[in-house]
């Protein structure tokens, strides 16, 4: 990990907060027991889940494969992961999409807070909503993927029990049941008889999916922005919990790599200031890997930081900082930017003591740099345990959208810990567009097995 040089007028001074922020820098000695550690976790998970002793849930998506170009149709897609969602139907020829419409509904509060019944009857009504928008024929059949952005267990490629909402959602009588099932009801109630949903997944596996389209040789999806994950195409034969393994060679693994550490075996990179920070956060010890440096959390993390330097050399924290907060990741964005060539002076900098706002930057010059190195992590595990002569990774998020030097720094990070040939490319919407894709291969693989 590079540590960035910190300029001060007074030398002492500037020792002194390299000193208080040493914690910050993941050593090369570090980075090595992080990918043993990873590496251990990973089999854990799949030996395991979350039954287990290990943080990653390592869930099986049972999408055994990508497109292989003989799919042709037209398929419907459901992407709900706030609240607003959209329904799509993308047009496929060979294997390519040649049209794509998508609509946008919002879903109200009491929906949101409601019976389960209720949110999967106004789901469905969208759904009947759009297929009588754009004329869709009723005598004809629609396979639906469904991208479902909340925790859950697969069971199947079909078959998604939901294991608690997060977000602004929180519908009574749907924790531990189907989704698939209860949407599939639902559509029957209100008269949509020709579409059926064939397929669930979460934004990451959308993220993949979405990639191999323009990427073949895509393996791995990754999400970097408000939150983490990551997806991979893991050997099957190492997919021990799974009964069909032995007919299948590959399958996407969602390990939910947010959580990584909940267990504590990441605590010898974990600082006081992590610690306060997730003692903080909305769900003390869940997902702390992802607190260390997602979107959510690298703006208050870069102030406790510095609450805490500042501390550490007998000062007060500016008015303006001293509230949870009031330093967002935006900022951290801005002030990083300003320290390039041509980059101008952040604004949050502004009112801040020349002395202050340098340390600062040093702050976040650091934990951006920490967080290209911890995204690095598990992507080049993943390349390692792939083992593949190339491998596009699909990334999407606003971090690695907006941060001037995270997805350089993360390419970097990546190379140095994998000699395996690879490149990141920007994939959005993968919710969206990989719902309807995952629903043509689901139907592909329908068919196959059917013949």
């Amino acid at each position: 990990m590079e540590i960035p040089c910190l300029e001060l007028e007074d030398p002492k001074l500037a020792k002194r907060v390299i000193d208080l922020v040493a914690p910050l820098v993941i050593t090369a000695e570090k980075q090595e027991k992080m990918i043993e550690v990873f590496e251990k976790e990973l089999d854990l998970g799949l030996q395991h889940g979350l039954s287990g002793l290990g943080s990653l849930q390592m869930e099986n998506t049972f999408i055994p494969c990508l497109l292989d170009g003989s799919e042709s149709g037209k398929y419907l897609g459901l992407d709900l992961g706030g609240t607003n969602f959209r329904v799509l139907l993308i047009t496929l020829e060979k294997g390519r999409m040649v049209d794509e419409i998508i609509s946008y509904y919002t879903v109200a509060e009491h929906l949101r807070l409601g019976p389960g019944e209720n949110l999967f009857h106004f789901l469905s009504e969208c759904i009947l909503d759009f297929l009588t928008v754009q004329k869709l024929p009723s005598s004809q059949k629609f396979n639906l993927g469904f991208t479902f952005s909340f925790p859950m267990t697969q069971q199947g490629l079909d078959v998604g029990l939901l294991v608690n909402w997060t977000k602004s959602f929180n519908c009574p009588g749907v924790v531990g049941n189907d989704v698939v099932g209860m949407l599939n009801k639902s559509l029957a109630e209100v008269g949509v008889t020709n579409v059926k949903v064939v397929a669930i997944i979460n934004d990451t596996t959308g993220t993949l999916v979405a990639g191999s389209h323009d990427y073949p040789d895509t393996a791995v999806g990754l999400i970097l922005g408000t939150g983490t994950n990551g997806s991979y195409m893991e050997k099957a034969h190492r997919v021990v919990r799974w009964e069909e393994r032995e007919s299948k060679q590959n399958c996407i693994i969602d390990p939910e790599f947010g959580a990584w550490g909940d267990n504590g075996c990441l605590d010898f990179v974990r600082t006081c200031w992590d610690r306060e920070l997730d003692e903080s956060s909305l769900l003390p010890g869940s997902f702390t890997y992802e607190k260390y440096f997602s979107g959510r959390y690298l703006g208050e993390l870069a102030r406790r930081v510095l609450v805490g330097v500042l501390e550490g050399l007998d000062r007060a924290a500016p008015p303006s900082l001293s509230s949870p907060d009031s330093l967002t990741t935006a900022h951290v964005s801005e002030i990083v930017a300003s320290s390039l060539p041509g980059g101008q002076k952040a604004l949050v900098l502004e009112n801040l003591d020349e002395e202050v706002g340098a340390i600062l930057l040093h702050i976040c010059l650091i934990l951006s740099e920490r967080a290209a190195l911890m995204v690095a992590v598990p992507m080049a595990t993943f390349l390692n345990r792939m083992a593949r002569s190339s491998t596009t990774i699909a990334v999407t998020g606003s971090l690695y959208r907006l941060h001037p030097t995270l997805a350089s720094r993360l390419d970097h990070h990546t190379k140095a810990l994998s000699q395996h040939p690879f490149c990141y490319r920007l994939c959005d919407d993968g919710s969206g567009k990989g719902a309807g894709l995952v629903a043509a291969i689901a139907t592909r693989l329908h068919a196959s097995e059917a013949s």
